[in-house]
C-alpha cells in the first residue's frame, strides 16, 4: 500500500498538512513551472468578468451584469492569446507527473475560455445573458437600509440601461435561446431555483419586477419611481424579444466537430460524442433493469410516504445527515475532518414545497427520503466538497472545479453508495437512488442532442420524460435550458462522471489487489482537487493513456 500514498498520506492530508507538502513541492518544482503559475494567475484576471457599470462596480453587489461591449471582449481575447502563446512555449513532457497534472489542467481551462469567446459568444447569441440577472435583481430585499439600500436603488436604477446594452449586443441570436427568455420573460419555471417562495409563483420575470413594484410600495416608497422605470424597461425588453423572433433564428447548439473538440481540450475527456452517448445508453438501461429488480425485492414492503409538514421533513433531513456522517466513518468510507462543519452550517438542498398542482421530480423523491439529494448535494457531495476544496492552498488546483469532476462526484455518491451500504435498513429507499440515476443518464443524450442540433429543447424534456419514471415536464425543461445554455458537457458529466470515478476504482483496486483500502482511495481522490478525473486517474494510477493526446493544441474547428 506505500506507493498508493505517495503525497497524499492521510495524516498530510487530514492534519492540514496537505496545502504545505504542495508549496514545498513546488519550491522544487521543474523548470517552466514557476512561469505556468504566473501564467495562470494573470490568466485569472483576464478571465475575469469586468462589472457592466459603476451600479455593480461594487465587491458587496449579489447582483451584477458583465460588461460585454465589443472593446472589453477584444481585449479578453487579446490577453487570452497573449498568455496562450507563453503556454505553448512551456514544455511540461518531462516534468513530474503531478505538475504534468496541473500544466494540462490550466491548458484545458484555456480551452474553454478560448471556446467560450470564439463559439459560445452568449452575450451575443443568447438572451437569457441578459434576463439572468435582471430576474436576480427583482428578488432585492426591499428591507435593507443605509449603504446597502442605496447599492440596490444604483443597481434597479441601471436595468433601462441593461436593457438597453442586450439590445445593442444580441446580434447573433439562437431560436432556441430566443424561445426560452421569452419564456422565461413572462411564465414562471414550474421549479423556482433559486427563487423567493411565494405561495402562487409571478409570472416570469415581468411578473416578478410587479412583485418587487408592490414590495417596494409598502416598505421604501421613494424607490417606487426606480422601480416602476425598471418595470416599464423589462417590459420593454419583452417586446423588443417578441419583436426579434424572425431574425434570431441561428442555430444554438455547437456542431458535432466543435463539440468532440471541446470534451477532447477543455473537458479532458477521452471520448467523443458518439462513444459518450453509447456509455450512457448502456448505463440507463442497467440502472432501469436494477429498478425493476429492486422493486421485486421490495414489493412486500410498505410505500414510502412524503413528508407532510416542514417540521416532519426537518426531521427526516436531521436523521439523514446524522446517519451519513456516522456511516461515512464507521463504514471506512471517507475521513471527515474534526472541523467538518455540521448540519446547522451546511444546511440542505431543497426546501419545504407545497405546491397547488402537486410535488415536481426532486420533491417527491427528497420528501420521501432525503438520503438521495443529501448524498449527493451536501454530504460528502457538493457543500462538502466545496468546503473541502477551499481549504486546499494549492497555486492552481484550488481555483479549478470541473464540472464533469464535481458532478461526477455527485452521481458517484448515489447508487454507488447504496452498494458501499449507506442504506442497508432501507431498501424502499434503493429505488429512489435508481431513480436519481435513470434521471441522470437520460441528460447525456439530451445535452448531446442539443448540441449537436438534434434536438430542440421540447425534444430534450421529452426525450428525458420517456426515460426518466415520475420526472414531469417543468423540471425537464428547466433541466434542458441549463444543458443547452451552458458550456458543452455539463449536463453528461453526471453519469459520464460518475462511470470514470468506477473506472479509476476498479483499476485501483486491480493494481493493489487485497491491500486495496476504499476509505484510503476516496481520501485521495478529494485530496488531488476538482480536476478532470483523467487527471487524478493519471496521477493517482500513473496510466498515462488517456491524457497523452491532451498535450496538442488544436485549433477549434470551424462551422
Amino acid at each position: 500500500m506505500k506507493r498508493f500514498f505517495i503525497g497524499y498520506t492521510c495524516i498530510q492530508i487530514f492534519a492540514g498538512i496537505y496545502a504545505s507538502v504542495v508549496w514545498a513541492q513546488n519550491s522544487q518544482a521543474p523548470d517552466g513551472y514557476t512561469e505556468l503559475v504566473r501564467i495562470f494567475d494573470e490568466f485569472r484576471v483576464v478571465r475575469a468578468a469586468k462589472a457592466w457599470s459603476a451600479a455593480f462596480d461594487d465587491p458587496e453587489a449579489p447582483y451584477g451584469i458583465v460588461d460585454y461591449g465589443a472593446e472589453q471582449m477584444k481585449s479578453r481575447a487579446q490577453g487570452l492569446q497573449s498568455l496562450e502563446n507563453r503556454l505553448k512555449a512551456i514544455n511540461p513532457r518531462d516534468w513530474p507527473v503531478s505538475h504534468q497534472v496541473d500544466y494540462l489542467a490550466v491548458k484545458a481551462q484555456f480551452a474553454a475560455q478560448r471556446f467560450y469567446l470564439d463559439v459560445s459568444r452568449p452575450w451575443a447569441r443568447d438572451p437569457g445573458t441578459y434576463v439572468d440577472p435582471l430576474l436576480r435583481l427583482s428578488f432585492s430585499d426591499m428591507t435593507a437600509s443605509g449603504d446597502r439600500l442605496m447599492r440596490i436603488s444604483r443597481r434597479l436604477a441601471a436595468v433601462p440601461d441593461i436593457v438597453e446594452a442586450a439590445k445593442v449586443n444580441l446580434t447573433e441570436g439562437a431560436a432556441d435561446y430566443l424561445m426560452l427568455a421569452r419564456f422565461n420573460m413572462r411564465q414562471p419555471d414550474g421549479v423556482g431555483h433559486g427563487h423567493p417562495y411565494r405561495p402562487t409563483p409571478p409570472e416570469g420575470v415581468i411578473g416578478w419586477y410587479e412583485d418587487l413594484l408592490n414590495r417596494t410600495r409598502e416598505q421604501q416608497p421613494s424607490l417606487v419611481p426606480v422601480v416602476e422605470d425598471a418595470l416599464s424597461a423589462v417590459k420593454d425588453f419583452a417586446e423588443w424579444l417578441d419583436a426579434a423572433v424572425p431574425v434570431m433564428t441561428a442555430e444554438a447548439g455547437v456542431g458535432r466537430a466543435r463539440f468532440d473538440w471541446y470534451m477532447r481540450h477543455a473537458k479532458l475527456l477521452p471520448w467523443n460524442s458518439n462513444q459518450l452517448t453509447a456509455l450512457a445508453d448502456r448505463e440507463w438501461k442497467r440502472l432501469v433493469a436494477f429498478l425493476a429488480l429492486e422493486e421485486q425485492r421490495n414489493r412486500g414492503l410498505p410505500v414510502l410516504e412524503p413528508a407532510q409538514s416542514a417540521d416532519e421533513y426537518l426531521k427526516r433531513l436531521r436523521k439523514t445527515d446524522k446517519n451519513i456522517r456516522n456511516w461515512l466513518q464507521s463504514a471506512d468510507i471517507l475521513t471527515l475532518p474534526e472541523d467538518t462543519p455540521d448540519f446547522e452550517t451546511f444546511g440542505f438542498n431543497a426546501p419545504f414545497i407545497e405546491r397547488p398542482d402537486g410535488l415536481n421530480f426532486w420533491e417527491k423523491i427528497q420528501f420521501r427520503d432525503p438520503h438521495p439529494d443529501h448524498l449527493h448535494a451536501v454530504i460528502p457531495g457538493h457543500r462538502y466538497d466545496g468546503w473541502f476544496a477551499k481549504r486546499s492552498r494549492h497555486p492552481i488546483r484550488s481555483h479549478i472545479s470541473d464540472g464533469v469532476r464535481v458532478e461526477g462526484w455527485g452521481v458517484y455518491l448515489e447508487e454507488p453508495m447504496v452498494r458501499a451500504g449507506v442504506l442497508d435498513e432501507d431498501p424502499r429507499v434503493h429505488e429512489l437512488m435508481y431513480l436519481f440515476g435513470i434521471f441522470r443518464a437520460t441528460r447525456v443524450w439530451a445535452d448531446i442532442g442539443m448540441q449537436l442540433n438534434l434536438l430542440t429543447i421540447q425534444q430534450s424534456a421529452e426525450h428525458m420524460m420517456q426515460g426518466s419514471p415520475w420526472l414531469d415536464y417543468s423540471v425537464a425543461q428547466v433541466d434542458a435550458e441549463i444543458y443547452l445554455r451552458r458550456p458543452p458537457g455539463y449536463g453528461l458529466g453526471y453519469t459520464i462522471g460518475n462511470l470514470q470515478i468506477q473506472q479509476l476504482l476498479a483499476e485501483m483496486r486491480l493494481r493493489d489487489g487485497p491491500a486495496f483500502n476504499l476509505k484510503s482511495f476516496h481520501d485521495a481522490f478529494m485530496a488531488a482537487g476538482r480536476l478532470p478525473i483523467s487527471l487524478i486517474r493519471y496521477e493517482m494510477l500513473g496510466a498515462a493513456d488517456e491524457v497523452d493526446a491532451f498535450f496538442e493544441f488544436e485549433e477549434i474547428p470551424g462551422d
